[in-house]
């Protein structure tokens, strides 16, 4: 395929989208929406096989998948020390090797944003934090905005929420609209990522119609997945998503980004999910600024290929972890 990387691993790069100001909720656009379950799935197979990266731009590629993740931990067991190892490697991912870049982001819990906010400042890495009682999202919703507030004025640059499963699953739309509207203005200056959890929305239809949603309500990025289920972010889900973005950029002009998150742990998958991204929405969307993957394992793999790459030779897994 034709590459949109150069041999440095930079892209395109246009200023940073403006968020998204959301639009007025039409119940009638999201009750007549139908996806053609065999169709999405085989498109999603054909870009992913048969879209390869030649071999002479598989660095850049690799390069890139670096760029955009965001290197996440949310364990009950997390500590200050490992958010502190983990923001060292995200601003470094190898101290060996300079030319490779730093993540887009490390992802947190509120509690602990404050010690990512110390080591990453000034480095252009984002802290993000997840809110909104993640990962069920079935508190009150003044405690939701609550958790929001609390992570913004702790030093979040970005807030992951998740909605209210239930809610959108027994057609209260308006109800799920109405908790992103206001937990978007809880975010300030924050920009906002709705994880939609599609591993429990069951449907390709789902998918798509609360997609179409959270980017009425404001949505700045949306996310397949919390990463605590399965299935997580799968390749056709996302490109259901994808082809959601796209479909409301053509028609209004408005940019969304797009964050696969769960089960994304090798450097040939990430890779994949490049390419569907490149051939469903272009290179505006090959930046941070629009694409991330959410990962915690993702990075070590990708290092492994790259160092490969360079050498000829694989280093072992664990030569790149925190500990």
């Amino acid at each position: 395929m034709t590459t949109v990387l150069g041999a440095s691993g930079t892209a395109a790069r246009a200023a940073r989208p403006a968020r998204n100001p959301g639009t007025p909720l039409e119940l009638s656009l999201l009750t007549h929406v139908r996806v053609n379950r065999s169709a999405v799935e085989r498109r999603a197979a054909t870009l992913a096989t048969r879209r390869t990266v030649k071999k002479q731009w598989q660095a850049a590629w690799l390069l890139r998948a670096v760029s955009v993740i965001d290197l996440t931990t949310l364990e009950g067991a997390d500590t200050p020390g490992k958010v502190a190892a983990l923001c060292s490697k995200a601003i470094r991912p190898d101290p060996t090797d300079p030319t490779i870049p730093s993540v887009a982001a490390v992802c947190v819990y509120p509690n602990l944003v404050a010690v990512a906010r110390e080591r990453v400042g000034g480095t252009g890495v984002k802290v993000a934090s997840v809110a909104t009682a993640f990962p069920s999202g079935q508190s009150p919703l003044g405690v939701k905005l609550a958790d929001v507030r609390d992570a913004v004025d702790l030093g979040a640059d970005e807030i992951d929420m998740v909605i209210d499963r239930g809610a959108f699953l027994s057609g209260r739309y308006a109800k799920v609209y109405d908790e992103i509207v206001r937990v978007k203005e809880a975010c300030g200056e924050a920009h906002l990522k709705v994880i939609l959890e599609t591993g429990e929305l069951g449907t390709y239809d789902n998918v798509r119609r609360a997609s179409l949603l959270a980017m009425a309500a404001g949505a700045d990025f949306i996310k397949t997945s919390t990463g605590k289920i399965a299935p997580a972010a799968t390749l056709p889900v996302t490109l259901c998503m994808l082809e959601a973005i796209r479909d409301v950029h053509d028609e209004t002009g408005r940019v969304v980004g797009m964050k696969p998150a769960g089960g994304i742990r090798h450097a040939k998958l990430a890779i994949q999910y490049l390419c569907v991204l490149n051939e469903t929405l272009g290179t505006l969307w090959m930046t941070p600024d629009l694409f991330r993957f959410g990962a915690s394992s993702l990075l070590n793999d990708v290092l492994m290929q790259i160092r490969k790459q360079r050498t000829g030779a694989y280093q072992s897994g664990d030569y790149f972890t925190i500990d």
